[in-house]
């Protein structure tokens, strides 16, 4: 099971039922989410456990959580996962909980991403609305060192290493 801790503002545009916050059985963890008013508009989803960010269309917003495992197998598959975990990931994820955010730390991650997803899509001339420069900005993010992870890996790419090669030796 996915539990997905929308913003406020995804949350209005989604208006799913909103479930106690309770924790995904996935290696990921947990996500948060939130919509980028860009046009077409995109949401950007970041893993609690490794802040790996995935952007990806909005729309239609009603089926964000059903169309985010196959965005999410793409940018894994980008970052040179193994198939067998991409498997599993997506398999968990085959029931979606929407709850409010609560982690704060993530929340200011997204909001720091937001900023440079802008960045990156003016620095760098990507097409608002093409997919693969979606994926291209969510490998740039992903190389971002984040404060809640400078005790580790300190970037999300660096985390999902770290987290997979783990999971392979246990």
């Amino acid at each position: 099971m996915l539990h997905l801790h929308c913003t406020k503002k995804l949350l209005d545009r989604i208006k799913p039922e909103i479930a106690e916050p309770g924790q995904s059985d996935t290696a990921l963890g947990n996500w948060y989410a939130t919509v980028m008013f860009w046009k077409p508009q995109v949401a950007l989803l970041v893993s609690e456990r490794t802040l790996l960010p995935v952007l990806m269309p909005l729309a239609p917003a009603a089926t964000l959580a059903r169309r985010f495992p196959a965005q999410l197998a793409l940018v894994l598959k980008a970052h040179g996962v193994p198939s067998e975990f991409i498997a599993q990931e997506v398999w968990r994820m085959d029931k979606v909980q929407y709850a409010k955010t609560a982690n704060r730390s993530v929340v200011g991650i997204l909001n720091e991403f937001v900023k440079q997803a802008e960045f990156w899509l003016a620095a760098y001339a990507y097409e608002k609305g093409d997919d693969d420069d979606l994926l291209a900005i969510s490998a740039k993010l992903a190389e971002t060192p984040c404060s809640p992870l400078y005790k580790g890996a300190i970037s999300p790419d660096r985390a999902l290493h770290e987290l997979v090669r783990a999971g392979a030796r246990a």
